[in-house]
């Protein structure tokens, strides 16, 4: 595995930072959900994410919008969807910043989302028996979420 960095620099005494390596998840659903959170408050994107788990709120979709159907309660915007898998695993992301928040002697309440972003991971072949002896490519898609949150002044 190849060492895999922050993309940006941050300053250590005001800022937490965490990583998820390699998620079994969407990079789609992945880079909506981050382009939707940056720059919120941790308590606000919690709850947030927390909506979308059980189908409240819909993350607009705008840069992946094709074929994407139309959702209640979006403001500017109309496609969107419910990635819940991708929703869960971003949580838990963000309350392993919020921890880190807390050792490093930071107030997780007023932490607010500097940076987050989302990287391709390795594809991990599969195949999928089909009749006739033929077989269909079956490979799952990993994602690198990075986050860096810093205290709001």
């Amino acid at each position: 595995m190849s060492k895999v960095d922050y993309s940006m620099k941050a300053e250590a005494d005001i800022t937490a930072k965490a990583m998820t390596y390699e998620v079994h998840m969407s990079p789609k659903h992945a880079f909506e959900i981050c382009r939707e959170l940056r720059g919120m408050h941790i308590t606000k994107a919690k709850a947030f994410l927390e909506d979308v788990i059980v189908m409240k709120k819909a993350v607009s979709f705008k840069r992946h919008k094709i074929d994407v159907s139309h959702k209640r309660g979006l403001k500017k915007w109309c496609a969107g969807r419910y990635p819940k898998k991708a929703a869960a695993e971003i949580l838990k992301l963000i309350a392993n910043a919020r921890s880190n928040a807390e050792y490093k002697g930071l107030d997780p309440e007023r932490m607010k989302i500097k940076h987050i972003a989302t990287k391709k991971g390795r594809v991990i072949p599969g195949m999928m028996p089909r009749a006739m002896g033929r077989a269909t490519p079956k490979n799952t898609e990993t994602v690198t979420v990075e986050l860096i949150i810093e205290e709001a002044k």
